[in-house]
Parts: C-alpha cells; structure tokens; sequence
C-alpha cells in the first residue's frame, strides 16, 4: 500500500521565551533569560512549513499549547485570580513560573511517537503521546498533546491515540526524538528503531555521569507493545552515554533516518558495530538494504555536531530517489560540518541537495529542524480520514502570517511572565487559531 509522509511541524506560540530550563541541552542553557522575538520565531517555522509544502512534501502543522499552564501553578498551591496567580509566582518562584511558560511545545519530535499502520497489528496508525517526565516544564505537555493528536486524528477505524505512559522514571519517553524508522518505502513494513539512555531494572548497565538519561530501555518497550509491533522489526539500541554528557540530550541531535538511510555520527550508538547489526538483520526481514552513512569523528567532532545541530535535520525522500537534508543555517557557520556537508552532496550519496532555513530564534532555545516535526506516514485514506485544516496550504500559511502579525509580540523577557497581559494575549490569540484551523474548543 503506497503511504506519504507528513512533517507536523509544532507552530511557535506567543510566549515563545528563553528560559534555560533544560538541563543537558546546551543551546538552550547558553542563551537563559535572554530576550526572545516571538514573531520572528513563529514567521522562521512558518517560512520553512510553507517552503518544503511548495516543493511538494507532505507538511501540516500541530498547534501551540495554552500558556502559561494555570493547572500546574494551581496545582502547586498559587491560587487567587489568575493576575493573583501570576504575580505570587512570579515572586515566590520565577523558575516555576518560567515553566509554567515554558516554550517547549513548539519541538513537536517530542510530542508523541508515531508508528504507520504498516508496522501495527490491528492495522491503525497509532501515536503515543510522551511523558517527558524528566523536566517539569514538559512533563504537563502530554495532556494537550494527547487533545490535539485526538481532535486531528479522531476517526477510530483508522487512528488509536494512547494515552502517556506512566509518569515514572522507570517509563521516561520523550517521543519520536529518539524514534526512527527505516523502511524500503513509507507504505510498507518497517523496522522500528528505539534509541534509550539508560535501563532503569538493571544497575549494572552503563548510564551517563553528567547529564540525565531521558529516555528508558523500559518505556521504548511499553511503546513497542502498545503500538502493537512485531518482534523481528523493532530494535532496540542504547545511545552512547558518553555523547549524553556532551549536550546530545536526544538521539535526533546525533542521528536521523530515512527510508532505508541512517545518517549518524561515529560516537551515536553505545555499541556502533552491534547497532548496525541488528538493524540489517531487521531491515533484510522487510526487504531492503541498509544505507549507513556514518559521520567520522576525526571529520566532525561531536562539539562540532552538537553545535551546529548537524543531525537535528530532516532528511526528505524526493521524487528522483535522492534525499534532502533540511539543516539550520548554523551549519554552514561550523566549519568542519560545512566542509563535510560540501564533500557528502559532492561524493554520490543519496543525500544529493542541502535545503537551509534560519531558525535562529528556536536554535537558541535548544531545538533545530528535527525538533521542529512530527514525521507521520499516512496511507491515502489516513491522510483523507485526518482533520485537514491543519495541512499547510498558501492560503493558510497567508492566514497564519497575518495571525502573527496581529497577536505576536517581537520582545519578550523574562520579567514579562509577570505580566498578567501577556496571559491574555496567548489566550485570545489562540482562541482566534482555533477558529482558522477548524478546531473549536481545543483550548477550553
């Protein structure tokens, strides 16, 4: 059965701040409470949404979240009118308050993680909506996650929506971020490859010593069986905990793939030579030939990577066979990455175009073009039975541009979390979204 894959980039909402909350991401502890420009950030994602659907990939988009996140103030004891409420965080705890705000939602890699109906049992598309239990300002996004995922993709006989896993250490998932599957085609029957940090029942398996393991051998599993995966064709493959402790808080910040093609770095696999194994083992099962390509560190150190969030693209199967690598413009600004890039495009490797976007304002905070999407591969009946006001047409993205302009501000600090304004600001502006994406009531 042929299938189209979809990008469901996250659109920036209108607090859109630096916060520095997430401990293990560099970028985003390098740039804490500096100013941010909601406007450019939210015009940047657009700008890119609209330009891969002109060129004939699937893009929709997923909306922003209700911010600030009054349920979690009040369910910490700041109660009183929401000016109340505001103000009594804002002075007794701006870290709490900044979480309340946080921007977070806008990486929508985490949101959820996708299996298609070619790799499921029943033969639905399911999505499991991620727990993110590891930091407190993500760990209410699942919540949302899980209405939007349900509003977009409501027809039963075609979707099945899942509930977050247990909001346990033991079941840590941070989503599609460390999720990857290769296949021969989108239509038919893939391999699933899970990429954990740590396990959580065994002490004597290796785990990083600096920054935090987010994503569980565990909770890789539990997805596995809710989704309703075979055995032969999922894979399982812990990240190397060296790199967490360099800044490679997700494995899409070390790795991506797509269609049969793994574009990764020499240091992603804890165990490069046995991931590479099992994943040929799994890949001859669906008929296709793993396409490795690896990233030598002697020609990109892993600093390098990370800085230039080489591996936090999109690659995107074209028409011709080849593939697209969608990369920030940062990494035309790291030389070693730009040099590589160069002799990869040159040297006859499937990879055979580099498209760039400045994403400046969500690089800052920690999240570059992978983290910007949900992939979602849909037969042409899923992709009829989904909600379509969410699909990125000229005539929204023109929509979406003046929505912008009307409710964004171009300056946020953060001393304006206290302002009992800006709250009202995102709510009217998202009411408003509401009504141009065809979802009422997703915000009540």
């Amino acid at each position: 059965m042929s299938a189209r894959e979809f990008n469901f980039d996250g659109l920036v909402g209108p607090s859109h701040n630096y916060a520095g909350l997430s401990f293990g991401n560099v970028a985003s502890f390098s740039n804490v409470k500096s100013a941010s420009n909601p406007k450019l950030a939210a015009l940047q994602g657009l700008a890119k949404m609209r330009a891969l659907a002109s060129r004939g990939f699937g893009q929709a988009l997923l909306p922003p979240q209700d911010r600030p996140n009054f349920r979690l103030l009040r369910s910490i004891g700041f109660t009183g009118t929401d000016a109340e409420v505001l103000a009594r965080a804002a002075k007794e705890s701006p870290v709490i308050l900044a979480c309340a705000y946080s921007a977070s939602p806008m990486w929508t890699a985490n949101a959820a993680t996708v299996s298609p109906s070619a790799d499921s049992a029943d033969g639905r598309l399911h999505f499991t909506a991620a727990n993110l239990n590891n930091k407190l300002h993500r760990a209410f996004e699942h919540e949302q996650s899980s209405r939007a995922l349900r509003a977009i993709f409501k027809d039963a006989k075609h979707f099945a929506v899942h509930d977050a896993l247990p909001g346990t250490p033991a079941f840590g998932d941070e989503g599609a971020a460390n999720h990857t599957r290769l296949c021969k085609d989108h239509g038919s029957a893939g391999v699933e490859m899970f990429v954990y940090g740590r396990i959580e029942f065994d002490a004597s398996a290796s785990a990083p010593k600096k920054y935090p393991a987010r994503q569980t051998l565990e909770a890789s599993q539990a997805v596995a069986r809710l989704h309703g995966l075979s055995a032969e064709r999922t894979v399982y493959i812990q990240q190397n905990p060296d790199v967490i402790d360099q800044g490679v808080f997700h494995n899409d910040v070390i790795a991506v793939g797509n269609a049969n093609a793994l574009f990764y770095h020499e240091q992603a696999f804890a165990d490069e030579a046995g991931a590479l194994d099992q994943l040929r083992r799994a890949m001859a099962g669906v008929g296709a030939d793993l396409n490795a390509i690896r990233v030598d560190t002697a020609r990109v150190p892993v600093a390098d990577a990370v800085a230039s969030y080489l591996f936090n693209s999109q690659l995107l199967s074209k028409d011709n066979g080849k593939m697209a690598l969608v990369i920030p413009q940062e990494c035309q600004e790291v030389a070693s990455v730009a040099s590589y890039l160069d002799g990869l495009v040159a040297g006859g490797s499937v990879i055979d175009e580099l498209i760039h976007f400045d994403l400046r304002q969500s690089m800052r905070n920690g999240g570059g073009p992978a983290c910007l999407r949900l992939r979602v591969a849909l037969t042409d009946a899923e992709a009829a039975a989904m909600h379509q006001g969410v699909v990125m047409t000229e005539a929204l993205y023109h929509t979406l541009v003046a929505w912008v302009e009307k409710h964004y501000r171009d300056r946020l600090e953060p001393a304006d979390l206290a302002d009992p304004q800006l709250a009202i600001e995102v709510h009217n502006a998202l009411e408003e979204l509401s009504r141009i994406l065809g979802l009422p009531g997703l915000y009540d």
